[in-house]
């Protein structure tokens, strides 16, 4: 019987399992918090020192904040990061799925960030978490003082053949009958590198969620161009999803400030290798750096929310 987001309890428990187990590989202290917001409490993890300059962070679809934080985790040596476990699409998130054709996702994480008394901010986005933070950025463009969309969707899609045969078909013969080689044959064409523990928390995330198969909506000209901030865009050579030189070919004349990456040999989830790790934090860090903001507010984590276990 479905619970929530979920297909059962037990799938619920079994998620809950590998967020901690994800949680076990970030090598930095970190704080769990839960803030209420109108839309439901909302679960986040915090890392690096509360006087520094607040960075905010957001997963892809079907992960978690626990699967993010340890491949940026370098950055809380400079920064407050602050990575919510998006609604819908994580196993701390609230239990259910928003609206994508207006504001709701964006309108959420304002409210968050008010929660936690964070006035403007570095965001950074990946894949679904990129359609968030690009939401938000159009809604308060003021707030944001850089914004870093890696494999963002909602900005382009993939031709619809490849999609077909190297994603859906293979994941939905793995949801039938999950064998070893079905789930390589669907995780493959997602990931840049293997990785055990990513290829299993997929292959449990597809069967126990109940899936979310809504697309997000392609962002129109104007609030592209609505995207004053400096702008880090990263794609990826090999993205079935969202093909890299597609994606940087409309951000480059639309948005104002923007600088571009493309990754290459690199699929959709980039590697998540040591290497990949310290290049693209230090990519990020550069970043930031070139474009400062004078009188920085110190991120204030003192929440109103509650901390949770």
């Amino acid at each position: 019987m479905a619970v929530g987001i979920f297909k059962s309890e037990a799938g619920r428990a079994r998620l809950e399992g590998w967020y901690e187990r994800f949680l076990g590989r970030v090598r930095v202290p970190v704080e769990r918090r839960e803030v209420p917001t109108s839309r439901g409490p909302s679960h986040l993890l915090l890392a690096g020192d509360p006087q520094n300059p607040p960075l905010v962070i957001l997963h892809g679809a079907l992960a978690s904040a626990a699967h993010v934080l340890p491949e940026l985790s370098l950055l809380s040596q400079r920064f407050r990061l602050i990575v919510p476990d998006l609604p819908g699409q994580s196993p701390r998130g609230i239990q259910r799925r928003f609206p994508l054709r207006d504001d709701s996702l964006g309108g959420w994480l304002l409210e968050l960030l008010d929660a936690l008394g964070v006035g403007q901010f570095t965001l950074a986005g990946i894949s679904w978490g990129g359609f968030v933070a690009r939401q938000a950025a159009s809604i308060a463009p003021g707030r944001v003082r850089q914004l870093i969309l890696l494999v963002p969707a909602g900005i382009v899609s993939g031709p619809p053949w490849p999609g077909l045969t190297k994603i859906a078909i293979p994941m939905a013969l793995y949801r039938m009958s999950p064998t070893p080689a079905r789930l390589r044959r669907f995780v493959e064409p997602l990931f840049s590198t293997w990785d055990d523990d990513w290829a299993q928390y997929m292959g449990d995330a597809i069967r126990d969620f109940v899936l979310d198969l809504r697309i997000p909506p392609l962002v129109s000209d104007a609030d592209l161009r609505r995207l004053s901030m400096p702008t880090l865009v990263v794609a990826a050579d090999a993205d079935v999803s969202f093909p890299g030189e597609r994606l940087l070919a409309r951000v480059r004349p639309l948005v104002p400030n923007v600088e571009t990456e493309l990754l290459a040999n690199c699929r959709h989830s980039p590697p998540t290798t040591p290497e990949f790790r310290r290049w693209l934090t230090g990519r990020i860090a550069t970043f930031i750096d070139a474009h400062p903001v004078r009188d920085h507010e110190p991120a204030s984590t003192q929440l109103r929310g509650r901390s949770s276990g």
